[in-house]
């Protein structure tokens, strides 16, 4: 499993993991099904704390990216619920949206980043 953590990063280690995860299933690279390592080996291979990567794994099932199987630990699920999830991105994009035009960048610059995002999740 490649993640990136960056440790001189103000974001919180178990952010940036959970964050690479969604990266992960948005470009393929993490599938349907697949299991993530244990809490214990990811914990190990990334030179973090364990209950970090945990926070990262609970964080990820409440959002409805993982299920916990007993048998497999940590599955790849993508069951989150539609109406949540675009009520989150809603709220995040309001924010988003809100420091962009208080920076000045058009709609029009906002429409060609977010083509060229969804270009690298394979053009939804």
């Amino acid at each position: 499993m490649v993640i990136e953590i960056d440790f001189n990063s103000e974001e919180a280690l178990y952010l940036q993991l959970r964050n690479q995860i969604i990266l992960g299933i948005a470009t393929s690279r993490y599938q349907e099904g697949d299991s993530l390592p244990s809490v214990r080996t990811l914990a190990d291979e990334i030179g973090i704390n364990m209950h970090t990567v945990n926070k990262a794994y609970t964080i990820l099932k409440e959002e409805g990216f993982v299920k916990v199987d007993r048998r497999k630990g940590a599955v790849i699920a993508l069951s989150a619920d539609r109406l949540r999830a675009l009520e989150e991105i809603d709220k995040n994009l309001r924010v988003i949206l809100a420091k962009a035009s208080c920076k000045g960048i058009t709609r029009e610059e906002v429409h060609e980043m977010i083509d060229e995002i969804y270009e690298e999740y394979g053009g939804f």
